[in-house]
């Protein structure tokens, strides 16, 4: 640490830098001891890729262990616009401890008989959590390291109650007087059913404990009270959203250490069966995750609000029919929106928004609060821009949209505007049939939101005679070569990508927006000489509920008045031909308008190679942590005049096709961002533009 005296004397400053191993997001957490005069607002600055954030942080209270203030962009190596500092500056007369801060959560530490877990320390066991957390011996090794899993399983709770101690939720106890008020531990129990029907939820509390009394005196049927709710919004939740006989099973009043142990109310929820099939089809889909998870934090809302006699506010859902323009006056943009209400919480009513901004390949900054669902920036020629929307009210805010760019080119001579299509989130591909059953990683991993940690690896055995047995042959058992990876998914950010590349062609402005505003009518294509429909990997999902066509019917007539008006379309994505040819009207479209027909996908995973324009370009095909994989990318081959412009090597199958008659257009059978190299984006999207501007 070092400390460095300001003009008034009376001003220190501690500063940590760190030597970061490469650029991307850390997470930031402090630590510090709370002595008898610690004060309530210790303000530490994080300066980051976005800027600077400010937190106060009450050390009276979590002291000697880690305290996380958020997660944030930093650049490699060690700068000075990526460091934490803390002042001595303070409403209070007391004392600030400056202790340490830790950047990332780094790789498991704790060494078991000799060996390391080798996996980044989010996958480790609360047991080795909570030692690196700082809690003393008896919390986290009751066992005295003689039985890791017994240890782990009563740690949780060990845990919450030495955070709590001392405070109004625990006061007899010694601990850190962290004012936790409840325990939830989610489970995915054991149990299947042979005919493939949902198991459902289920709940767990104790009442026989501790004189029936929790560590404030209060009755321990609160902990019924609290499984009640919760298990009563997650029914409700699943069967409005998915309009299934999602099963309410019963509440177990019984000695589970993880409801016994804890001072504070508490409750195991048993969400479902991870041994079920049924109930895994959905536990892997991302947006089943999101109801459920939004269905916990409800009932959770709703239980704490009661205890305090309060009215309870739900955060806002995301916004949607996001859109970036030219605004009227010179070098501005004009963001709008639209908020969306939630037909199962009326309290979720949107009241504000926060517009996030990131210049270049910074990252975002703090936000700007607007009441509108509308908002106009100056910006400056030269430099890209992006934006998310996230919506707020008295309760919180929500999940953020997706993220939008645009530039203005100081030479400008084409305006081009992409389009977002690429919304898709997923599980994998589902075998489901009278004798098979699983999920085919090879075909299809699926696309997680933002990145997926819970794969051990790929399912190798699939004989619904073997369920309910263990290892190798039995129903389910799977590799173990993606235990530890972070597979990168759908991160909602490709116009950027795309963007980047259209601003190293030069003379091209470009702005974004989503599909819906399109389909909407809210943006129309003609005010644009150029389009780029990012597809990514769109596809109908039968599986999902969520609508995820390439390709709508309303998107269909709005691009074909557009090419009928003389425009240029650049479209990419891995099924534009596959997810097309189901019905006569689809296919129609693709060859009449498009001007190119589906051939087949191409699924031998050993080439990620494609040849066209002059070069070999290469996309990811399996699972990786740098970007989504393309497992099955589309040949198209070209209709009418159109010629082919890229080739899958080996093999010589057509991979894009370009079109040059009244108007043009140009379509890849893999998605554009999923090119690995930049310096190919920039030449291969320069060549599409030149195409569409030639003579």
């Amino acid at each position: 640490t070092e400390r460095k005296k300001k003009k008034n004397k009376d001003q220190v400053f501690a500063e940590w830098v760190p030597t970061l191993p490469a650029t991307g997001e850390y997470a930031v957490y402090v630590s510090y001891q709370t002595l008898p005069n610690s004060v309530s607002d210790a303000k530490y600055l994080v300066f980051h890729n976005g800027g600077v954030t400010e937190f106060k942080v009450n050390q009276k209270i979590g002291g000697g262990t880690w305290v996380y203030l958020g997660t944030f962009e930093f650049d490699k190596g060690n700068n000075d616009y990526g460091m934490v500092i803390l002042s001595n500056e303070s409403s209070e007369h007391g004392v600030v401890c400056a202790d340490a801060v830790r950047f990332g959560g780094g790789m498991g530490n704790i060494s078991r008989r000799g060996k390391l877990s080798g996996l980044p320390r989010y996958l480790e066991g609360a047991r080795y959590s909570a030692q690196w957390a700082g809690m003393p011996y008896d919390v986290y090794a009751g066992r005295k390291g003689e039985n890791d899993y017994v240890d782990d399983i009563n740690t949780r709770s060990n845990t919450i109650n030495y955070l709590s101690g001392g405070s109004v939720y625990n006061p007899n106890r010694p601990g850190l007087r962290v004012p936790l008020e409840l325990t939830m531990a989610l489970h995915s129990d054991a149990g299947c059913s042979k005919t493939d029907e949902l198991i459902g939820s289920l709940g767990i509390y104790t009442t026989d404990f501790n004189n029936g009394k929790l560590n404030t005196g209060t009755d321990r049927y609160a902990s019924r009270d609290l499984t009640d709710i919760l298990l009563s919004q997650i029914q409700k939740d699943i069967h409005s959203s998915y309009n299934l006989p999602w099963t309410r099973r019963s509440m177990w009043n019984r000695n589970y250490s993880e409801t016994r142990l804890p001072a504070t109310p508490s409750t195991i929820i048993e969400l479902l069966s991870h041994q079920n099939f049924a109930d895994m089809q959905l536990g892997h889909d991302p947006n089943f995750k999101f109801t459920v998870g939004r269905a916990i934090y409800k009932g959770i809302l709703q239980f704490i609000t009661s205890q305090h006699d309060k009215e309870y506010v739900v955060q806002p859902l995301p916004v949607s029919n996001f859109s970036v323009r030219f605004g009227k006056k010179k070098n501005t943009l004009e963001l709008s929106w639209k908020g969306e209400d939630d037909p199962q919480e009326p309290t979720a009513r949107p009241r504000e928004y926060i517009v996030y901004t990131r210049i270049g390949y910074g990252g975002f900054d703090n936000g700007t609060l607007v009441s509108q669902t509308s908002h106009t920036v100056k910006i400056e020629p030269g430099l890209v821009y992006s934006f998310k929307v996230t919506a707020v009210n008295r309760g919180g805010e929500s999940f953020p949209s997706e993220i939008l760019s645009a530039y203005k080119a100081k030479r400008e001579q084409e305006k081009v505007l992409i389009i977002n299509g690429f919304d898709r989130i997923s599980g994998p591909a589902v075998i489901n049939t009278s004798d098979r059953a699983g999920f085919d990683l090879s075909q299809d991993p699926g696309v997680p939101y933002i990145s997926n940690i819970s794969f051990c690896g790929a399912q190798t055995d699939f004989d619904r005679t073997q369920a309910g047995k263990e290892g190798q042959g039995s129903l389910g058992h799977s590799g173990n070569e993606l235990e530890g990876m972070k597979i990168a998914g759908n991160t909602f950010d490709y116009p950027f990508i795309h963007g980047k590349a259209i601003q190293a062609a030069g003379k091209y402005s470009f702005v974004s927006c989503s599909d819906e505003a399109v389909e909407n009518g809210l943006v129309t294509l003609e005010e644009y000489p150029i389009v780029d429909y990012i597809l990514g990997l769109e596809k109908e999902d039968p599986a999902s509920k969520a609508y995820y066509k390439t390709f709508s019917s309303a998107m269909q007539r709005i691009i074909t008045s557009y090419c009928q008006s003389g425009g240029n379309l650049f479209v990419s994505g891995a099924y534009v031909g596959s997810d097309m040819s189901g019905t006569q009207g689809n296919r129609e479209f693709t060859e009449r308008t498009l001007k190119y027909g589906y051939q087949s996908s191409l699924t031998d995973k050993t080439s990620n190679r494609i040849n066209g324009l002059g070069r070999t370009i290469t996309i990811p095909r399996v699972p990786n942590e740098n970007s989504y994989a393309v497992p099955a990318p589309d040949c198209i081959v070209p209709v009418d005049t159109a010629f082919p412009v890229f080739t899958y090597a080996p093999g010589n199958q057509s991979a894009g096709i370009a079109y040059k008659g009244n108007y043009r257009t140009f379509v890849l059978g893999f998605p554009f961002e999923s090119i690995q190299s930049e310096a190919d984006r920039a030449t291969i999207m320069a060549g599409i533009l030149g195409f569409f501007t030639q003579k």
